[in-house]
């Protein structure tokens, strides 16, 4: 985390066909006499078809590029594959669409160092991106970044998802702690954040006059503003490998930097794996979220700040393994009565750490709910911190109230933590005054098919689930926990890897 105001900086195969032809004595038996077997009648013969041209394999590299894109020659994947490297650089103006070709013109796309879609208070952009696209970065100075204004309709399947990825990884090169490999992706909007570099002052009831601050990453790039319901397009079926960039100490790119972004981005259906800082992180904004996949992060998976005002549901974070840091933090550190104050409510969440810091840390004032969550850690499951994070409510400042608990099952080797500011006692309060939490449970969690358990277990299962609809309709109501109920809920499958026994670190297949 960096002081709000000041932020900135950069941003299948081919398959073989054996047949194999019987001839008489494949099927004559020894016998008496003479078999004679007359042929039975048949259609004419077919006329012999006219030569035409020879068609192009598949697996070959596209002969050129799309509009909009350099032909910068090919490459050859980890897999094999042959494709056509097209690529994106500066800025893009206007409608830019990045198609999905046949397997008989093989095209990957990859990023060239900052590509901005859209001016920032200038001319618009519009990229598109079709199911099954593949997009490399080949080091940290690559990335991809929405200026407020503009968008990005990323929209893949559950059979075809869209891979954001490193240059390594569509090499075959990378393994199971390879991270930081490019920069990541980066979206600016224009809903209300609570820390300016600019701007007038704060109004209570969660609204800015004309806030605006600078993000962690670009170069002074700008995000937020008044309108909550702002449209940066839609995210859906996407996976972003390897990402990650340490511009200076204590200065990174994410994952996914969402900054100001507003309730008219869809964003559902996203998977983040080995990012080198944290997978997600969210500065003000009002985006809801669905179906999101954190594995693998080396910083934290889940991280908002600056009042961002959100919803987030079936969310499911795994660790490094022996590395990471928290889970979840949530703060806007050093800016504790800030407006519009923090509001992030999660529901149905499956927490894994595996070695790291604690599980959920909370602090610097902001207002906090978890519902049918399942938290486990080898080290604490919950750290809250500052005394205005656990103050009582008070509507005429957009202030909740403590965290809110329901229907939590924890799993750690200490619930609680006190590093200094609110006790254990204090935050064993808060816990209790939900209903159906266990503080010490004993984790169920399983998976047959990867390293790392993540499925509920009959623990998890034995927990009545709390009717998330009655908060938000956003929400909707399961009859379980977690973000897994268990191995056969489909939710992740097909389009994550890692999670059922697909290795991220296999090179995507392009055509």
């Amino acid at each position: 985390m960096l002081n709000k105001q000041f932020r900135s900086v950069l941003f299948a195969g081919v398959a073989a066909l054996a047949v194999t032809a019987c001839g008489a004595d494949d099927v004559a038996s020894p016998g008496e006499g003479n078999i004679i077997v007359l042929p039975t009648p048949g259609p004419a013969p077919a006329p012999t078809p006219t030569p035409g041209p020879t068609p192009t394999p598949p697996g070959t590299p596209a002969a050129d590029c799309p509009n909009g894109t350099a032909n910068v020659g090919t490459i050859t994947t980890g897999n094999g594959e042959q494709a056509r490297n097209c690529q994106l650089s500066g800025v893009i103006q206007g409608n830019l669409l990045l198609p999905k070709r046949p397997d008989t013109a093989n095209t990957v796309y990859s990023l060239s160092g900052a590509v901005e879609v859209g001016i920032d208070g200038g001319a618009q952009g519009i990229l598109t991106i079709e199911p099954g696209v593949v997009i490399f970065g080949s080091s940290g100075g690559d990335f991809l970044l929405v200026n407020r204004g503009s968008q990005l309709f990323a929209e893949g399947t559950a059979t075809s998802p869209i891979i954001f990825t490193s240059r390594q990884n569509i090499l075959g090169t990378t393994g199971v702690d390879s991270i930081g490999q490019w920069g990541g992706l980066v979206m600016l909007g224009r809903a209300p954040t609570s820390d300016c570099a600019t701007g007038g002052p704060s109004n209570p009831g969660g609204t800015r006059t004309d806030c605006e601050a600078i993000i962690e990453g670009p170069s002074n790039a700008v995000y937020g503003g008044t309108l909550p319901n702002d449209n940066s397009g839609r995210l859906s079926y996407v996976q972003v490998r390897y990402p990650g960039f340490e511009v200076s100490p204590g200065n990174e790119l994410n994952g996914i930097t969402l900054g100001g972004i507003g309730r008219g981005t869809f964003f559902q259906n996203i998977q983040v794996h080995n990012s080198s800082d944290d997978a997600v992180e969210w500065f003000g904004g009002r985006v809801n979220g669905k179906n999101l996949v954190m594995t693998g992060t080396d910083d934290d998976s889940v991280d908002s700040d600056s009042g961002y005002k959100g919803h987030n549901q079936f969310v499911l974070a795994v660790q490094r393994a022996n590395g990471g840091d928290h889970v979840m933090e949530a703060d806007s550190n050093g800016d504790e009565d800030a407006q519009p104050r923090q509001d992030h409510k999660l529901a149905n969440i499956t927490f894994v750490s595996r070695g790291g810091n604690h599980n959920i840390l909370l602090r610097g004032g902001g207002d906090y709910a978890f519902y049918n969550a399942v938290l486990t850690s080898p080290a604490a499951c919950i750290d809250i911190d500052s005394a205005t994070t656990v103050q009582a409510a008070d509507p005429a400042k957009d202030e909740n109230g403590p965290p809110v608990f329901e229907s939590v099952f924890m799993s750690c080797a200490t619930a609680f933590v006190d590093d200094g500011n609110v006790t254990v006692a204090q935050i064993q309060t808060i816990f209790n005054a939900g209903s159906n939490n266990t503080a010490n449970g004993t984790s169920t969690l399983s998976n047959a098919s990867a390293a790392f358990p993540f499925i509920n277990g009959a623990n998890e299962n034995g927990v009545t689930p709390f009717a998330v609809s009655t908060i938000n309709s956003f929400f909707e109501d399961v009859n379980y926990i977690g973000a897994v109920r268990d191995a056969n809920d489909t939710r992740f499958q097909g389009w994550t890897c890692s999670l059922y026994g697909n290795d991220c670190a296999t090179a995507p297949v392009i055509g």
